[in-house]
């Protein structure tokens, strides 16, 4: 008999965008999606069930379903509709205590696969340069998504304490990125100029959205040979890029702002319509973060497909040309550097001094 996987957060575009592929695994027998709200996509041969992961109704539809295999994708940053910042964070930690309540119950649940994030280790002046799985954070974040999450870990971790039976796998993606992308920072790269840090370019990892659907697929299944799929993961693609790179590569203008105005710049941001414009989101601008691989490579098994600057290419291709197109700005640095030199264009002489 094959698997029965049941995919929380599935009226997102990742959620569904992984119900569809999971589907197409031939060890997947049946797949439930969960969500508080009818997804506006279609969701393929899944069966969906309308439920509020923040009620405990949960463990009746875990009961009802024989799920061995649950997907936690509703941790996310960002409400659906008109749904709130309050609402995001009930469901990101209340409605993952009501399901870890609901599958430490459950006889048939095997594995948990539950989608974090690297907002766990925050970002510091004094960070290290690399953030390995087991690195502390220099400071916990205060709040928003970054604390969520934290907060989300710390149940994970008890939960897996109390059913050492049942093998847990969190994953702590990179910022992810790709046309359909639907984040905090995918929103604000898709601003018509990019409000900056003054005297400050952060280092920055993405992780594209094929390789975020291969790596759940991974994590949803028993190790391959010579592979383990428990424990925590951070996903992210080779190499980083910097603020200032992502802004040329999109043709888009930025916006120094001094350190002490950046609470306003972050209320500007918001009104042009970046819900989760959060103090976290500002440090990440302003510091940034970058986090070692290696785990996933040698002891998950999976390789990504697309680099950090390969998923920046890709998102944004479908984002079209900004305000200064990468090309013309090219071509109008060259026709510059080909200007004769100031001074009626004789080239400099050298001083008899």
């Amino acid at each position: 008999m094959g698997k029965v996987v049941l995919v929380t957060g599935v009226a997102r575009r990742l959620g569904g965008r992984f119900v569809r592929r999971i589907q197409r695994d031939p060890r997947v027998d049946r797949v439930i999606g969960v969500d508080a709200i009818t997804p506006e996509h279609h969701l393929g041969g899944a069966e969906f069930i309308q439920a509020d992961i923040r009620q405990p109704g949960i463990a009746r539809v875990l009961a009802e379903t024989g799920a061995d295999t649950v997907v936690h994708l509703d941790v996310t940053a960002m409400a659906l509709g008109s749904g709130s910042r309050t609402t995001v964070k009930e469901t990101n930690v209340i409605g993952t205590m009501q399901l870890l309540g609901a599958c430490q119950k459950s006889p048939t649940v095997k594995r948990l696969v539950v989608k974090s994030s690297t907002n766990v280790y925050g970002s510091a002046p004094r960070d290290p340069a690399v953030f390995t799985e087991t690195t502390p954070p220099k400071s916990l974040p205060s709040g928003g998504f970054a604390k969520d999450t934290v907060e989300v870990e710390g149940y994970v971790r008890g939960f897996a304490r109390r059913r050492p039976d049942v093998a847990v796998c969190v994953l702590r993606f990179a910022n992810i990125l790709g046309p359909a992308a639907d984040t905090p920072l995918a929103s604000y790269f898709a601003l018509p100029f990019l409000p900056t840090v003054f005297g400050y370019d952060p280092r920055l990892q993405f992780v594209h959205e094929d390789d975020v659907m291969e790596v759940l697929r991974i994590a949803s299944h028993e190790p391959e040979r010579g592979t383990l799929n428990s424990g925590t993961f951070n996903i992210a693609g080779d190499g980083v890029l910097l603020l200032s790179q992502c802004s040329r590569r999109l043709g888009k203008p930025t916006v120094p702002v001094l350190l002490p105005a950046v609470n306003w710049a972050g209320s500007l941001v918001r009104t042009l319509g970046v819900t989760d414009f959060s103090p976290e989101q500002i440090r990440l601008l302003t510091h940034g973060r970058v986090v070692a691989t290696q785990q996933m490579r040698e002891t998950l098994g999976f390789r990504p497909k697309y680099t950090t600057a390969e998923t920046f290419a890709d998102f944004a291709r479908s984002h079209g040309p900004g305000l200064l197109p990468p090309e013309a700005l090219a071509g109008a640095v060259d026709r510059i550097a080909a200007l004769p030199a100031l001074g009626g264009g004789h080239p400099p002489t050298q001083s008899a001094n």
